[in-house]
């Protein structure tokens, strides 16, 4: 079985879906740890009511470099058994962009969403830059995390219809109850080998 390992930096509610989805043996994989740059995260408290074993490290007065950084988590990741070969990391919330060592070790087995439909829309905001555009729809998506910002493949995706009233926080939440559905989806296929990465192109089997 796979070893799971999850960043985050705040709340956590990606985290939460992920993790519950588990706990009902829906997705078979072993949450193995959950990191935060950041002590006071809100998931920390909620992955330990979850059972599952958590880490800081701080990245606020970090003195080295990212690698550095990059290097502590991969070193955490590790001890918990979620190695390259036999682990998948998610990003849940993680407010870091990871080094393009970090990401060539753990090549195609780094997933995060993101609160668009790539390629539109992708970096900070994204709900805000739909809203100014003017679309008409806008969603979310779980790809794979290459050497850019929102650029891998994407695994899977959801839409949400853009409201004329819509405000960036009212958009913004419908958006995450639709993440909270396609994260765990994402995660279990993995965990299922139903994945092939083509290119640019993920088939699921």
């Amino acid at each position: 079985m796979l070893n799971l390992g999850i960043l985050i930096s705040g709340r956590g509610s990606n985290m939460e879906s992920i993790l519950k989805a588990i706990k009902k043996k829906k997705i078979p994989i072993n949450p193995a740890i959950v990191i935060s740059n950041k002590p006071d995260a809100r998931g920390l408290k909620i992955a330990e009511k979850l059972g599952v074993k958590i880490e800081v490290i701080e990245s606020k007065g970090f003195k080295g470099s990212r690698e550095e950084y990059d290097k502590k988590i991969i070193s955490v990741l590790t001890k918990h058994g979620v190695t390259p070969k036999k682990g998948l990391v998610c990003l849940a919330g993680f407010m870091r962009i990871i080094s393009p060592e970090f990401v060539k070790k753990y090549k195609n087995r780094i997933i995060n969403i993101h609160p668009a439909l790539l390629p539109a829309f992708p970096g900070l905001n994204s709900q805000k830059q739909a809203l100014e555009y003017g679309a008409k729809v806008s969603g979310c998506s779980v790809h794979f995390v290459d050497a850019g910002m929102d650029t891998g493949p994407v695994i899977i995706q959801a839409v949400v219809k853009v409201d004329e009233k819509d405000t960036e926080e009212t958009l913004s939440k419908r958006i995450l109850k639709k993440e909270h559905m396609i994260y765990p989806e994402a995660v279990n296929l993995f965990a299922r080998k139903k994945i092939k990465i083509s290119g640019r192109r993920t088939i699921i089997s």
